[in-house]
């Protein structure tokens, strides 16, 4: 009972608590298990076992006195290691705060409380969210689900694989660079990187302020949908979500959006796009200019604001950082202001170039990476004959929805020929992080790429 519980969107779990079929501590100490029974992917920095068993039974009490919360009460959820939990500790994936208890919930952290959700624990991450494989020196290497030789991307590695896993009905992560996007597309989930301002950091360890954003990850559109709009506090109905594609439009960046693409990508890619024109979507090619130069303004945006955050413990206590962590932090520091005003200069434009996009279109597609998971140590990739930085291919497509601080959303549209997850990246204009989950919402009715498992999350049956 307990797997096929696992099994269960956050809609059915709740709706099968109130039939009486099954309880909060149920759910609860399945993912529990589940964590258990997949402890060696360190998806967890804390996990709190017992709390959140009573929290449970609680709130079970709670419902059956009449006291309904909504839509994710009693699921269980777990937050990334750099979001405030009251009376927990808030490491952000470091040993600087390895002791540091937070004073009060983050703004995010006490909406999923008041809406009644569970948080289980805190997952693992990239050293105060600064790289993109979640090889943190202090909490050890968290790995991928579909190859645990693999990285489960970063820096929100940890709460992909463990939607992944399914040791949590969701999580939250946080998004600069594309710290949502990637662990959602190398762990084969759903993942929300709303808009810069639409849901608060209050509370979150910050990396880049000026990027930086929390969104959900998990199994589906649906069940992003939901977390989305209680941490938004914006009233959206997932009505919306029902609403046919027909007559959509959405841009493709020609030829950008197919260059150097590992060819299981590139295949995927575009059956991806066959599958919307048969829901009745309408593609057009966009050009945008100046996008040899994204990745360039990304680095130097996303390594100078955290620098200037860490600009006393990196001088005073340098050795407390890991060694990748720390000489990003270092190299952060040597950036003038007039690279770093010329980096922002160029998001004004690249911001200029889509809003006059989203005035003639609804999206734009593009894939989410150049290809799936590396290896974990492994730092370069051949695509054709051409070898490719990983770093620089983390950014090459996520980079543009971090830049223009406009929302995006990453989720599965296939797997290659190793198995391992492809996702594609949907962005949309300002506040449309609702289209961007109905867009993906009714690919993934018409698709069943988000409902696949890896090996250790599989029913037993399967």
């Amino acid at each position: 009972m307990m797997t096929d519980i696992l099994e269960l969107s956050i809609a059915e779990a709740g709706d099968k608590v109130r039939a009486g079929e099954i309880s909060f501590p149920d759910l609860v100490t399945a993912c529990l298990v589940r964590e258990e029974t997949t402890r060696d992917l360190n998806a967890f920095s804390d996990l709190y076992a017992d709390e959140a068993v009573a929290l449970a039974e609680a709130h079970q009490a709670l419902l059956t006195n009449g006291c309904d919360l909504g839509p994710l009460h009693g699921i269980p959820v777990a937050l990334k290691a750099n979001i405030a939990i009251r009376n927990r500790r808030m490491t952000a994936g470091s040993a600087i705060l390895a002791d540091h208890i937070a004073a009060e919930d983050a703004d995010v952290t006490q909406r999923l409380k008041r809406a009644g959700a569970i948080i289980i624990g805190a997952t693992n991450m990239h050293e105060f969210a600064w790289g993109g494989t979640t090889a943190n020196p202090h909490f050890g290497q968290c790995r991928n689900p579909w190859d645990k030789a693999r990285i489960p991307a970063g820096s929100s590695g940890g709460s992909g694989a463990a939607v992944a896993a399914r040791s949590a009905y969701a999580t939250l992560g946080t998004d600069t660079g594309g710290s949502v996007r990637l662990p959602a597309s190398m762990n084969g989930v759903t993942g929300l990187r709303p808009g810069v301002g639409r849901v608060s950091t209050k509370g979150v360890f910050p990396l880049a302020w000026s990027m930086d954003t929390v969104g959900p990850l998990a199994p589906s559109a649906r069940d992003c949908a939901t977390l989305f709009s209680i941490l938004s506090g914006s009233g959206d109905t997932l009505k919306s979500l029902e609403r046919s594609l027909a007559g959509l439009r959405i841009g493709v960046i020609d030829p950008y959006s197919f260059q150097s693409l590992q060819p299981d990508i590139d295949r995927s890619f575009r059956q991806a796009i066959t599958l919307f024109e048969d829901m009745g979507v309408v593609f057009r090619p966009i050009t945008i200019h100046g996008l040899d130069v994204a990745v360039d303004a990304q680095v130097i945006v996303d390594a100078a604001e955290p620098s200037a955050v860490h600009a006393d413990w990196i001088e005073k206590r340098p050795n407390d950082y890991g060694e990748d962590v720390r000489i990003l932090l270092q190299a952060g520091k040597t950036f003038t202001a007039i690279e770093y005003l010329q980096a922002q200069r160029y998001r004004t434009y690249l911001r200029e170039q889509f809003d006059t996009v989203f005035g003639e279109l609804d999206l734009v597609l593009t894939p989410t990476l150049p290809f799936t998971a590396p290896l974990i140590g492994q730092e370069t990739i051949m695509i054709g004959d051409d070898e490719e930085s990983t770093l620089t291919g983390n950014m090459r497509f996520t980079c543009i929805p971090s830049l223009t601080a406009l929302p995006a959303i990453s989720f599965p549209i296939g797997f290659d020929s190793l198995s391992l997850p492809i996702g594609a990246q949907l962005m949309a204009g300002e506040d449309k992080e609702m289209l961007l989950l109905r867009a993906v919402h009714q690919f993934q009715c018409n698709s069943v790429f988000h409902k696949a498992r890896p090996v250790s999350a599989r029913p037993k049956d399967s």
